[in-house]
């Protein structure tokens, strides 16, 4: 008989919202369920962004949100009014401490401190070894991510959107704390995709995070010497940097659902919930977790917890033209924001876009790229 009914290996976002969910449902309160990770408190690890339209799960912890966004590029620029939306912004230690205040109440549910090793199933339940013994379950929830899987192919490419950023202080109010910059693609390009992302916490304070969408990471010092230059550029002098912060989020249409099986489920980055096209994943998990716990009281087959849908297939041919073009990243953004409109560009990238307004986004950016990686893709 297996230990536990659910183990969820790794206790970032996917883990614990899981984890979080379960707990609060009466559901699962006769189910033992163990959570193991190396680290429990993780502080403020990643920031996340997400958009929303109205109130949201999440609003009680947010650290700032804007009603306006700002896109930059040679060929269009524009300061839009979000409207009905917002976008909104999450630091992660805020969140783990919502989660685990829940969490931590429920009898139920443990904690070990533990580093996963492998896991090895049998027909019947799961096997996780870890550094200091071996934990059986009947399901396992793993969100702990090898690259190894989707690096070790050619059949779908494999971009990074990667990036280092600044919190800085100046002595003098210097932002707009009511417009975030989405994407500044006025910095050199330098034959990738690369773009500044400002996010304005206070008239002085703001999060500025060079990034690129592109196959190879940079020198720690080519992110900020970008950095330093864009400051520059805008006459902002005398600051403080009270914060760093740095990552990189795979962007791949790789099945990673062919890595699940009936007792095991991947989830977070490690089951390609990051949206490929975009490299968000908070949005996403926070859906998908919502989903999963229905799927569990119905369906005792977690290799049919995922669907492929339409998005699947319009980020995987938006990748293929990255990947072949990817100087010509910030002309198709600069296509997407002219053309479309900024509710639909929102919606479509939430997946939850009409066939109509897919087809306004797909007219909305120059087509013989994409028109020469569907044919590649089909034929």
């Amino acid at each position: 008989m297996a230990d536990h009914d659910y183990i969820i290996l790794g206790a970032g976002a996917s883990g614990l919202m899981l984890a979080y969910r379960m707990a609060l449902d009466t559901y699962f309160e006769d189910k033992s369920i163990l959570i193991i990770d190396k680290d429990k408190d993780k502080g403020n690890d990643r920031t996340w962004c997400y958009w929303e339209e109205g109130k949201g799960e999440w609003d009680n912890i947010l650290h700032k949100s804007w009603p306006k966004i700002y896109f930059g590029s040679k060929n269009f620029s524009k300061t839009i009014d979000l409207q009905d939306f917002n976008y909104k912004m999450v630091r992660s230690q805020s969140l783990y401490n919502l989660l685990w205040d829940v969490i931590d109440q429920k009898p139920n549910i443990n904690f070990i401190n533990d580093e996963v090793k492998a896991i090895d199933e049998s027909q019947n339940n799961v096997k996780v070894l870890t550094s200091k013994k071996t934990y059986e379950g009947k399901k396992v929830f793993n969100s702990i991510a090898n690259p190894k899987h989707y690096n070790n192919q050619k059949k779908y490419p494999v971009l990074q959107q990667h990036f280092v950023g600044w919190f800085i202080k100046t002595k003098t109010n210097q932002f707009d704390d009511r417009v975030a910059t989405f994407m500044d693609f006025s910095v050199s390009q330098n034959g990738n995709t690369r773009f500044m992302y400002v996010l304005p916490l206070e008239k002085n304070i703001a999060l500025f995070e060079y990034t690129l969408f592109s196959e190879k990471l940079l020198k720690f010092e080519e992110y900020e010497n970008a950095i330093a230059d864009y400051l520059a550029r805008e006459g902002i002098t005398e600051y403080e940097i009270v914060e760093k912060e740095k990552g990189s989020i795979p962007m791949t249409s790789f099945k990673f659902s062919k890595l699940n099986s009936s007792n095991v489920l991947n989830i977070g980055t490690a089951g390609g919930w990051t949206k490929a096209s975009t490299g968000y994943t908070f949005r996403n998990t926070t859906k998908k977790t919502k989903e999963l716990l229905a799927f569990l009281k119905h369906n005792n087959d977690l290799s049919k917890f995922h669907q492929k849908t339409k998005f699947w297939w319009y980020d995987l041919l938006f990748l293929d033209v990255l990947d072949k073009h990817n100087g010509k990243g910030s002309e198709l953004f600069a296509s997407l924001f002219k053309n479309a409109k900024t509710r639909t560009i929102l919606r479509f990238l939430d997946e939850e876009s009409s066939l109509s307004e897919d087809l306004s986004i797909i007219t909305s950016v120059p087509p013989k790229q994409f028109l020469t990686a569907l044919f590649k893709r089909l034929f």
